[in-house]
C-alpha cells in the first residue's frame, strides 16, 4: 500500500521536528536519493511502490555508488547535500526520513532492503540492531 505524500511529509517533518514542509522535502528527497543508490532490483521497485510517486521516482532513478557507503559515509554524504547541514542534523535528517520509509515499507521488505546495505543501517532505518543480520 503505497502512502500518500502529504501524509508521508506530515511523518517526516513530525519526527525530523521541521518548521516547514520544505524542509521535510529536501530531506526527504536528499536521503532517498542517496539510499536509491545503494539499492537494486525488486527491492528498490517494492520500497519505490509504498512511497508517494515524487519519491518513488528519485528511488527509482538515484545517483550511481561507485561502492556501497558505510552508515558513517552516508551520513557525511548526506550532510554534503543538505545546505548548511553538518553530520549531526544529517543523521537527524536521516533518521527523519528513513523511519519514516521503513513504516511503508514494513518489516518484510525492511528485511530485504538491510540485507542489500552494509552492517549498521539498521539504526539508520530506527531499527535496533540485530545480531547475525549481515555476514
Amino acid at each position: 500500500m503505497t502512502i500518500h505524500w502529504e501524509a508521508f511529509l506530515d511523518t517526516v517533518r513530525e519526527r525530523g521536528e521541521y518548521s516547514t514542509p520544505e524542509e521535510a522535502e529536501r530531506a526527504a528527497r536528499v536521503v532517498l536519493a542517496l539510499l536509491g543508490a545503494h539499492l537494486i532490483g525488486q527491492v528498490r521497485a517494492d520500497l519505490a511502490a509504498r512511497l508517494p510517486e515524487h519519491l518513488a521516482l528519485i528511488l527509482l532513478n538515484p545517483l550511481q555508488a561507485a561502492a556501497p557507503l558505510s552508515p558513517e559515509r552516508f551520513v557525511r554524504a548526506t550532510a554534503a547535500w543538505i545546505e548548511g547541514a553538518t553530520e549531526t542534523t544529517a543523521l537527524w535528517d536521516i533518521g527523519a526520513v528513513l523511519s519514516t520509509a521503513a513504516d511503508a515499507a514494513g518489516d518484510d521488505l525492511m528485511e530485504q532492503v538491510l540485507l542489500q546495505l552494509p552492517p549498521g543501517y539498521d539504526t539508520l532505518f530506527g531499527h535496533p540492531a540485530v545480531p547475525g543480520r549481515h555476514p
